[in-house]
């Protein structure tokens, strides 16, 4: 009788390989394997990089349907395909937040409460007609648009982590993504991956004809965590998501005119 085998043991897992694995579970559905093992710490650093992989699942299902489906129908498929990669996640946010600054003192409260509003309603609804109208126009430049716009979309937040004060820390008030700044370690070290992510998609994009027009979502990235930030005194997770879909929206819409005003 052969003797008992020993359990398989993991190697242990670096911390940013953990927090990228944390991140790939927080920020996406996507299945991860065994190893690495996940850490939630510092794993919005990483949601750039999870950012440009959907974004990229996107292009790809985008370039797959050009010349076999109908441009309305390939846009219904990437914004639906989009939504489901996420979990949703960003986009409750942001539904959230239009409840809450529609509410005044009752912010927070607002935010809080797991029924959506008719400002939320709209928010979703505006936001999406804005991506779409931005899609049919990028049409056959589309799927580059798609990368950079998710990649600016997860870099907005961390414009707002380092900018502004946590919402929910206070008395009485709870919360689940304070741990984003509990965590926090300056700027200079949260946005180095998302400054090397940015550093290969310049040449990529400039390789493919696009060498400026990226770039372009710097702005949104900026004034949208700012502008929010600004108006409530701060940020919570809703206010996250809030900034990662009109970021991405945003970025698709300043894309599409640039393209429009180049022709």
């Amino acid at each position: 009788m052969a003797p008992p085998q020993a359990p398989l043991r993991l190697a242990k897992t670096p911390g940013w390989l953990a927090d990228l694995a944390g991140a790939w579970i927080f920020y996406s559905v996507l299945p991860l394997p065994p190893w690495p093992r996940p850490r939630f710490e510092r794993i919005a650093r990483f949601a750039p990089w999870i950012g440009a992989l959907l974004g990229a699942i996107e292009a790809l299902v985008w370039a797959g349907g050009q010349g076999h489906l109908p441009l309305p129908a390939q846009v219904a498929l990437v914004m639906a395909l989009a939504i489901w990669l996420s979990g949703g996640l960003h986009l409750d946010g942001a539904m959230d937040t239009a409840d809450g600054l529609a509410a005044g003192d009752r912010c927070l409260e607002a935010m809080q409460d797991s029924r959506v509003g008719a400002s939320g309603v709209q928010a979703l609804v505006v936001l999406l007609l804005l991506r779409a109208a931005a899609l049919v126009t990028l049409a056959a430049a589309a799927p580059w648009a798609l990368v950079w716009a998710s990649v600016w979309g997860r870099i907005a937040p961390l414009v707002a982590m380092g900018a502004f004060p946590y919402l929910r820390d206070q008395p009485g008030v709870g919360g689940s993504a304070g741990f984003h700044r509990r965590h926090w370690a300056g700027f200079a070290q949260e946005l180095l991956p998302a400054l090397l992510l940015l550093g290969l998609l310049g040449p990529w994009s400039a390789a493919a004809g696009l060498p400026w027009q990226g770039w372009l979502g710097l702005v949104p990235a900026v004034l949208v965590p700012w502008g929010l930030g600004r108006r409530l005194g701060g940020h919570s997770g809703d206010t996250y998501g809030a900034c990662v879909e009109w970021t991405c929206s945003w970025t698709l819409l300043l894309m599409a005119l640039a393209g429009v005003l180049a022709a």
